[in-house]
């Protein structure tokens, strides 16, 4: 008996120790080079909760407003597909952004990824909340993503049940301790890099960005926390534009501007990257002709 539970004892070592050295991700390419001081930040902030920085900006709404009505012509866009592509224009920018905290490990994210959330009918409030995820494409025109960014729209309106649907109402049926404890499985395969491929890459909280543009539902952007479930290190809220005073010139003007409030898990990288990569989001909505295009 007691060599029964020695063996086993030592074979849950051995998978621990095999698990633990486990380095490689479906989604991502582990950063060897960090300075020590930012480890160490790993583990006296392991959850994204203990390392949310919030910044607030907003944006000149003139330029994206007239370069939509151009566009508008070609192609049926709005204020939402120009977030997407101005925010792909910024990870493009600063590809350090584009990195993640798993297992207390930093990974570079294997491609950018953008997922943002609508409601399942325009303008109900009674409607179903759905989120949209897309890898990012390079060399991309603007009048083919925001094709594909309304594919996958009017597939999430059509009524038909998507994967996203089967898999939730899958775990609705299990009992309250055995969805407990596979959430719990879930997160520790992710933690040891066993997570498959195929459930990150559906996932919505697997991504580089998550978007919620409450503009347009005409609401002020709030301050977001961060989810601990997949590895999204940046949020970006969005909120109605309005007219605000500005100083042009020396003189006061009213503009409209669209505020904008980020939610970023500095562990990832130093404020100055950060600063760079929200500056380049804010740069690519102000000049759409040259970033968007």
């Amino acid at each position: 008996m007691v060599v029964s539970i020695a063996w086993t004892a030592g074979i849950a070592l051995v998978l621990w120790v095999l698990a633990s050295m486990k380095t490689s991700r479906p989604d991502g390419e582990r950063v060897r080079a960090v300075h020590p001081y930012r480890r160490l930040m790993w583990y006296i902030m392991p959850t994204r909760t203990e390392s949310l920085v919030y910044f607030d900006t907003s944006v000149d709404a003139r330029p994206i407003q007239r370069y939509a009505e151009k566009v508008r012509e070609r192609c049926d866009i709005d204020i939402s597909h120009l977030l997407v592509a101005a925010v792909d224009a910024g990870l493009r920018a600063n590809p350090r952004m584009n990195r993640f905290i798993v297992g207390r490990r930093l990974y570079q994210r294997d491609g950018r990824w953008v997922t943002f959330s609508m409601k399942r009918k325009a303008m109900d409030s009674r409607a179903k909340l759905s989120v949209v995820k897309l890898r990012m494409v390079d060399d991309e025109s603007i009048e083919d993503l925001v094709r594909r960014i309304n594919d996958r729209i009017g597939e999430e309106r059509s009524g038909e049940k998507t994967y996203a649907d089967k898999e939730y109402s899958l775990f609705n049926l299990l009992p309250r301790p055995v969805l407990w404890g596979a959430t719990r499985l879930l997160r520790v395969l992710d933690y040891y890099n066993l997570m498959p491929g195929a459930f990150i890459e559906t996932d919505g909280l697997y991504t580089s960005v998550f978007i919620a543009n409450l503009g347009s539902i005409g609401m002020a952007p709030g301050y977001h926390h961060l989810f601990e479930w997949g590895t999204c290190p940046l949020f970006m809220m969005v909120g109605k534009i309005r007219d605000e005073p500005v100083v042009e010139d020396g003189e006061i003007v009213v503009r409209p501007r669209m505020p904008i409030r980020w939610s970023y898990d500095e562990r990832i990288d130093d404020g100055l990257t950060a600063r760079k990569g929200l500056d380049a989001v804010v740069e690519a909505l102000e000049k759409p002709e040259r970033f968007l295009s």
